[in-house]
């Protein structure tokens, strides 16, 4: 899915996703700068390990000139930073097909389908069951 926005400035789109949180990253092709949601990257996620997880692909493949901006919405802030790896990881495929064994291999490019279980009728939560008394 390559897309331009006109002429002299060209990005590649991808959607990343974990638990209920969405991030539409796009990459530019210019060096080091990362913005969520219009923000900073470092203002945006207050702690260090969510702002690592969210540039882990261009780490671990040390890219130098490459930035991007994600839409993140839904989830926690946790969430929302592996999305934003998730994307960005499928991103950097479309821009370059040959990193995709790669990222493959680091295990950024596999969806974590793991959601939360949903409340069943009867009981407390997903599983816990009212608690039962003898007498």
């Amino acid at each position: 899915m390559v897309k331009k926005i006109d002429k002299k400035q060209k990005y590649y789109e991808a959607v990343g996703r974990r638990k209920t949180a969405i991030a539409r990253v796009r990459i530019y092709a210019k060096s080091g700068e990362f913005s969520v949601n219009g923000k900073q990257l470092k203002d945006y996620f207050k702690t260090e390990r969510q702002r690592a997880d969210a540039v882990v692909p261009v780490s671990e493949l040390k890219l130098d000139n490459v930035s991007f901006t994600a839409k993140v919405e839904g989830g926690g802030l946790t969430a929302q930073s592996q999305a934003i790896r998730h994307g960005l990881a499928r991103a950097l495929v479309v821009l370059n097909p040959i990193l995709k064994k790669r990222l493959r291999k680091l295990g950024f490019l596999t969806r974590d389908s793991r959601m939360v279980e949903r409340k069943k009728y009867g009981l407390k939560k997903a599983r816990r069951a009212p608690q039962w008394a003898k007498r």
